[in-house]
């Protein structure tokens, strides 16, 4: 008679499943304070240059680390420049 290893649950937990890496990942928001606001709080108007960075970053990896989840937190990047880069054009920022 052969044993049976026991099986592995696969499946994810409700709780793992609404987690949001792209969006609001949890380990970027300890001390009440999300950490994408403090970089921008303390870059200023360095903020979008921080932005282009990143979706540099996540367009050049895409393929060999995170796949779709990559090009997501490139687009959430792009979003965020173009936000700030407007939101600045409104008060008369030198791009």
């Amino acid at each position: 008679m052969v044993d049976r290893e026991e099986e592995t649950d696969t499946t994810r937990s409700t709780e793992q499943m609404d987690v949001d890496t792209v969006n609001s990942p949890p380990h970027y928001n300890n001390g009440g304070m999300e950490c994408i606001d403090y970089i921008r709080q303390q870059l200023g108007k360095e903020f979008s240059s921080y932005c282009q960075g990143n979706v540099i970053k996540y367009l050049h990896r895409w393929r060999y680390k995170n796949g779709i989840e990559d090009l997501k937190k490139a687009e959430w990047y792009l979003k965020a420049m173009l936000t700030d880069v407007e939101n600045r054009s409104m008060i008369d920022y030198e791009i």
